[in-house]
C-alpha cells in the first residue's frame, strides 16, 4: 500500500515546479541575459571615447605635485587643529550665539558682494544686496540677526574672482591654498581684492578693530570653518583630490555664468 505524501514533500515539489517555470520564463524574456541582444556600434573608437571622456574631466593643474603636498597639509591641519578648535567652539558656545556670530560676519561679507554685483552691472542684485546691508545692520542690530532673508532678500554671493571671470579672464592654473583650500590663479587674485575692499570700506569699523584685536579675525576664521560642512576624507575615495578639483572648477564656471 502506497504511503501518503507528506505536506512538506508536496510543498517542495510544488515550489520546485514553480521555480523551474520562473526560470524558464526569465530565460525566455531575456532578464537572465540582458546583454545577449545588445548591439555595439562597430564604428566606435573606444580609445578616442576614453580620451574625450578624460579630457572633459581634465583641469589645468601644472603645479599638481606642489598642490598635493598643500592638500595633504590642509588635510592634517584640519584633522588635528582646525576641527578640534571648531568642536570646542561649538561645545562652549550656545547655538543662539553661534548664529549671531555667523550672521554678523555674513553681513560684513555683503560689502564685497555689493561691490562685485555693481562691477558686473547686475543692478537688481546690487539693489537687493544694498537692502540686505541696510536692513541687517539696522533692524538686525549690526547684523546679529538676518531679517532680510525672512523678508525675501536672500544672500547672493559675488566675489572678485567671479567679476574677473565675467569679463573673460581665464581661470589659470589650479591652486590649493594653505588652509583656504581649492582655488586658481584668477580666484586667488580675487581673494586679495575682496580682502582689500573690506579693509578699505571698513564697514562698522571692524577692519580697523581687527588690527588691534586679532581675536576678531580668529573668531571669523573659526566661524567660517564651522559653517562649512565639508570634511576631508568624507568622499571615501582614493581620487578625492581629483574629484574636489573637478567640482571646484565646474562650480566656479556655473557661478560666473549665473
Amino acid at each position: 500500500m502506497a504511503k501518503p505524501i507528506s505536506l512538506a514533500v508536496l510543498f517542495t515539489l510544488l515550489l520546485g515546479s514553480g521555480l523551474a517555470q520562473a526560470q524558464h520564463a526569465a530565460d525566455d524574456d531575456g532578464f537572465k541575459q540582458p546583454m545577449q541582444h545588445l548591439q555595439f556600434n562597430p564604428g566606435l573608437d573606444q580609445r578616442e571615447f576614453e580620451r574625450s571622456t578624460l579630457s572633459a574631466l581634465t583641469v589645468y593643474d601644472p603645479l599638481e605635485s606642489w598642490n598635493r603636498r598643500v592638500y595633504h597639509f590642509n588635510y592634517r591641519f584640519d584633522e588635528w587643529v582646525f576641527l578640534p578648535i571648531v568642536d570646542g567652539y561649538r561645545y562652549v558656545t550656545p547655538t543662539l550665539v553661534q548664529s549671531g556670530v555667523s550672521n554678523f560676519f555674513s553681513n560684513l561679507g555683503d560689502v564685497p558682494n555689493l561691490l562685485n554685483s555693481a562691477l558686473q552691472f547686475k543692478g537688481k542684485r546690487a539693489m537687493q544686496t544694498t537692502a540686505r546691508l541696510l536692513l541687517n545692520t539696522t533692524l538686525g542690530v549690526a547684523g546679529l540677526w538676518d531679517p532680510a532673508t525672512r523678508m525675501g532678500l536672500p544672500k547672493q554671493k559675488e566675489d572678485f574672482g567671479q567679476t574677473l571671470g565675467y569679463y573673460g579672464t581665464p581661470a589659470g592654473p589650479y591652486l590649493i591654498l594653505p588652509l583656504l583650500g581649492p582655488s586658481n590663479l584668477r580666484d586667488t587674485g580675487g581673494l586679495v581684492a575682496d580682502f582689500t575692499a573690506k579693509s578699505q570700506v571698513n564697514w562698522l569699523n571692524i577692519a580697523e578693530s581687527s588690527t588691534n584685536h586679532p581675536e576678531i579675525t580668529l573668531l571669523e576664521v573659526v566661524d567660517q570653518r564651522s559653517t562649512v560642512n565639508f570634511r576631508y576624507g568624507q568622499l571615501n575615495s582614493p581620487f578625492e583630490y581629483e574629484k574636489i578639483r573637478f567640482f571646484y572648477h565646474e562650480a566656479r564656471k556655473l557661478q560666473i555664468a549665473e
